[in-house]
């Protein structure tokens, strides 16, 4: 028996589009809408086509999860007809997948070279130690600009004489 309990597949002729209506069997609180678009795209053999996932809700007291996919001949026709917050969460997901992707290949990368961290880890010391350093010119600096205030101010009191 499949997961996948066909509810309602409607062609919408005037919106040239396909709305499907499913059951998930035993997937509640565990499928997401990536996921369950892929389910959909291999039941109903809609390779070739833009599907995206409307609504999906979770059945109260059961493991159910009722979905509502609709199915477009090209991605243009659904971005005219469909909400673009939509487009927008689905593309926030696609850079997260791929920042998940290379976060999971880097610490691969890692492994094979630890002298590297170390040396990285050495670098934050020797960057404070410089950061130290403009702080005492700074200061040192000060000190002549004072000692010319003073010198500045016997010149003053001899021109009021």
């Amino acid at each position: 028996m499949s997961m996948i309990e066909t509810v309602s597949d409607v062609e919408n002729s005037f919106l040239s589009r396909r709305e499907i209506t499913c059951n998930f069997q035993g997937l509640g609180g565990k499928l997401k809408r990536k996921e369950a678009i892929e389910m959909i795209t291999k039941e109903f053999n809609l390779s070739n086509k833009t599907v995206i996932a409307i609504n999906m809700k979770n059945q109260t007291g059961r493991p159910n999860v009722t979905g509502m996919f609709y199915v477009y001949e090209n991605e243009e026709l659904a971005k005219k007809q469909v909400n673009p917050t939509i487009f927008e969460r689905l593309e926030r997901q696609a850079k997260k997948d791929a920042e998940e992707k290379a976060a999971e290949a880097a610490p691969a990368e890692e492994k094979a070279a630890p002298a590297e961290e170390k040396a990285a880890e050495a670098a934050p010391a020797e960057e404070k130690a410089a950061e130290a350093a403009p702080a005492e010119e700074k200061a040192a600096e000060a000190a002549p600009a004072e000692e010319k205030a003073a010198e500045a101010a016997p010149a003053e009191e001899e021109e009021k004489e």
